[in-house]
């Protein structure tokens, strides 16, 4: 391990190599348009137009971290001024126009949209592509020198930023700000400083910057957006909070030639500020004190800022630069005694069979700083590169936690999970250098996202298993992608594709085919979509593809299968929509349960589309309903007879003859109201039979009730029901006694004394005692209050029951005789 001794900057810097790159550029990065994603990302490159040959066309190229091919495609579209990657690894080419186009990591056009017409119009300047805490933005400067700033490209909402004073030019340089969540842009003018946000422009001023600087040539945010790094043109680098409210550092370069890049170089936490900056062959980092560190670069170079650290990639080389984390300071620094040094030590004098181990376990004992030397190995180990110094690190902390009899595991075994998935895909062939620090802030789920973009399935899934990740998060996550792209390929046949992601996806949970399903038919291959979906368990998931795939007869029949009315609703409603008429009814017939459900849907929603089902399936007892029903919203009697008419008509053909006649019997009746409204006046049309013999015996229309009574052949009982109350109601005693006298009545004589009484009229109820039954006699003598008869007749029938129904009604003082006489008929009878 290389370390560079910096201590007037406190502080360790160490240049690692991460790979050796793959890529064969002939004239390395010169030329070139370049943008690497942060958490070792991919690489793109649009080499620059060829003047020789105005015709061809610019390559643009894309690599892993190690420099191996991912895509590569020829430009075909307008100028590019800027390339970036998104939070979630998508190319973002920013075009001279304002048009922004996005592709996937491997070439994969997904979209594109514009930053305005303003922007269209006085074209692309410069351009700024950020990640702020609402996704990635993007940050143009125009030819008419505004600013135009979008915080996120996913939903777009353009801010114009106020104008910069004593702008002449393009601005020495600028930057995005990310502060309190809002997105501003700090922009330099000479020496004045300007800050934009959404309604205002407000100059600031650096504290403590040099005097002797008359303009900021360059400036850099950091990783996270806490600090600022401005370079003047007398070589000065100013560090301080992004704020621009206090102050860390000053550095004197000594070198004032127009810098080509410049990034900050800190650790989270960390304490030291430093930057580097770049010039042509030559890096500086520098930091607190006065003293810098010089690097010699053979090739063009271009700095990638990290979370913890700053990337260098060349034509040829890939190399991280950063502060030394503290836990690898104390164990390998020069004569160190921190207990995690001691530990290596100790470790290292065990293999050689050395009795020094035990001196060296001792005095870390002594100090009780075993537990701390463990942590402090398990922790250098994890910000190690290289694997045999991660063993050797782990193995010391092993070593040292059989001395200790509660040091807790989880550190040790999670750092050990760790370094396995990270040296994995550190791997050349993989090329995602990622540090440890890295790995937990960007937390396993996007890792595991970023071997899918890159299409590394078995090993997304391996360390899916590894890491024990649930199945919904895991290896069902990366098999559906993994389905997904399977589908789209041309080379196979769809029962190949079908079989093989049925048997991949077998024994996975969560998975929905439907997705599965759609990626197909978007490929253009509906008959392996269709294949896809008979593995499909939920029939909701189903029956949409289905319809989007134009296959209505099977979204019918899976939806009817189902057993879910709403889903079969859904599909009548799409079908119904879709199809004419007569092919629409025809599927319907095929499908009985489809077609009673539709009829449910017609009887309340469209009755003349449930006419034409009737007179499509030649169904007459229905359409005879039908007409029935609709004769009652008629107003006009004769369009209510006309449908009656067709009602029996349809009735016949049927066969129906009671629903017929029936019908027969309603068309007359209402006749037969009419012309009585027309001759008597009276409101009729609409009621019942019963209502309007009621009616008309209330009105004392006697003769047409009796004609209504002959004529529809009226039970004789019910009649003279009806007769009776609309003469009580009307309280017509005088008629009543005739209708009584008229014939031998059909429902007997109590019904008239009850009615009388419920009118209060004793007097003429007890006319019709003495024709009530035997049998009825003592109800109707109660009826009336005359106790004594009921006594007599109850005495008479020696019924027992009767008897003591008299005896309750009768009072022990006033009928202390009748009472003695009912007891001794009640005891004669109980003899018997």
């Amino acid at each position: 391990i290389c370390f560079v001794c910096a201590n007037y900057l406190h502080a360790y810097i160490i240049n690692i190599e991460l790979y050796e790159m793959g890529w064969n550029l002939k004239d390395g990065l010169r030329d070139c348009l370049v943008a690497a994603a942060p958490y070792g990302g991919p690489i793109a490159l649009l080499k620059a137009h060829n003047r020789r040959s105005p015709s061809a066309r610019p390559q643009l190229e894309i690599f892993s971290s190690s420099g191996l091919p991912l895509a590569s495609f020829p430009w075909k579209s307008g100028v590019v001024k800027q390339l970036g990657w998104t939070v979630s690894d998508d190319l973002l080419c920013v075009q001279e126009d304002g048009t922004l186009l996005v592709y996937d990591l491997l070439g994969g056009f997904k979209r594109h949209f514009s930053m305005g017409n303003e922007v269209s119009q006085s074209q692309v300047l410069e351009t700024k592509i950020f990640h702020s805490p609402y996704g990635t933005g993007v940050a143009i400067l125009t030819g008419a020198l505004r600013f135009t700033l979008a915080t996120n490209i996913d939903d777009i909402k353009l801010r114009r930023l106020p104008e910069v004073p004593g702008l002449q030019g393009a601005p020495s340089c600028w930057a995005v700000l990310t502060q309190d969540r809002q997105s501003k842009v700090l922009v330099a003018n000479g020496s004045h400083l300007f800050v934009l946000d959404n309604t205002a422009c407000t100059p600031v001023t650096p504290p403590g910057l040099s005097p002797q600087a008359s303009s900021i040539v360059h400036m850099c945010v950091s990783f996270s957006y806490k600090y600022l790094a401005l370079l003047t043109d007398s070589g000065h680098v100013w560090m301080g909070t992004s704020n621009l409210k206090e102050k860390l550092s000053e550095v004197d370069t000594k070198i004032k030639a127009p810098t080509k890049q410049m990034a900050w170089c800190r650790r989270p936490k960390s304490q030291q500020p430093s930057a580097v900056v770049m010039w042509d062959g030559l890096l500086l980092v520098v930091g607190e004190c006065k003293e810098t560190i010089q690097y010699h670069l053979d090739d063009d170079s271009i700095l990638v800022p990290e979370l913890d650290g700053v990337r260098i990639i060349s034509g040829t080389h890939h190399e991280l630069l950063q502060e030394v984390p503290g836990a690898c300071e104390e164990i390998f620094k020069i004569a160190s005694m921190a207990p995690g040094a001691l530990l290596l030590e100790a470790h290292k004098e065990y293999e050689k069979e050395s009795q020094k181990a035990d001196e060296y376990l001792r005095e870390i004992k002594e100090q009780s700083l075993l537990s701390e030397a463990v942590r402090q190995c398990v922790e250098a180990a994890g910000h190690e590169h290289e694997p045999e110094t991660q063993k050797t690190l782990l193995r010391a902390a092993s070593f040292g936690k059989c001395f200790l009899s509660n040091f807790p595991p989880e550190q040790f075994v999670g750092m050990c999970r760790d370094l396995r998935v990270l040296n994995a895909v550190r791997d050349y062939t993989v090329g995602i250098p990622l540090s440890h620090t890295q790995f937990k802030q960007m937390t396993i789920q996007v890792l595991i996202d970023r071997l899918v973009y890159r299409k590394l399935y078995p090993l997304a899934i391996e360390v899916c298993r590894y890491l024990k990740t649930p199945e919904y998060q895991g290896v069902s996550r990366v098999l559906k992608h993994w389905a997904c792209y399977k589908v789209q390929q041309k080379e196979e046949s769809d029962e190949v594709i079908a079989k093989a992601v049925s048997v991949k996806l077998a024994d996975a949970a969560g998975i929905s085919y439907s997705e599965i399903a759609t990626k197909a038919y978007e490929s253009g291959r509906t008959e392996l979509a269709i294949k896809l979906l008979e593995f499909e368990p939920r029939s909701g998931e189903q029956v949409p593809l289905l319809l989007k795939m134009k296959k209505s007869p099977l979204a019918l029949s899976k939806a009817i299968e189902s057993g879910d009315t709403d889903l079969v609703y859904t599909v009548v409603m799409y079908l119904k929509n879709e199809l004419n008429r007569g092919d629409f009814f025809m599927m319907l017939r095929n499908q009985p349960v489809a077609l009673s459900l539709y009829k449910q849907f017609c009887k309340h929603q469209e009755q003349d589309t449930l006419k034409d089902l009737f007179n499509q399936d030649d169904d007459h007892e229905e359409l005879g309903n039908f007409y029935v029903k609709a004769s009652y919203k008629e107003q006009r009697l004769e369009a209510r007879i006309g449908h009656l008419q067709s009602a029996v008509d349809e009735y016949y053909k049927a066969k129906n003859e009671f629903s017929a006649k029936t019908t027969e019997d309603e068309m007359r009746l209402l006749r037969f109201q009419r012309k009585l409204e027309e001759e008597k006046g009276e409101q009729l049309v609409g009621f019942s039979l019963h209502d309007t013999m009621t009616t008309l015996l209330s009105v004392g229309l006697h003769k047409h009730a009796e004609q209504l009574y002959k004529d529809f052949r009226v039970p004789d009982k019910r009649f003279w029901w009806l007769r009776l109350k609309a003469l009580a109601e009307k309280e017509d005693w005088e008629e009543l006694e005739k209708f009584s006298k008229s014939k031998k009545s059909p429902i007997g004589y109590l019904p008239f004394v009850e009615v009388c009484i419920k009118h209060h009229n004793k007097y003429e109820a007890r006319k019709y005692v003495s024709k009530v039954t035997l049998e009825q006699k003592v109800k109707a003598h109660l009826a009336v209050g005359d106790v004594e008869g009921a006594a007599e007749a109850a005495i008479e029938r020696r019924n027992e029951s009767e008897i003591g129904t008299v005896l309750s009604r009768c009072s022990a003082t006033t009928d202390h005789l009748l009472v003695e006489r009912l007891n001794r008929a009640k005891a004669t009878v109980a003899k018997k």
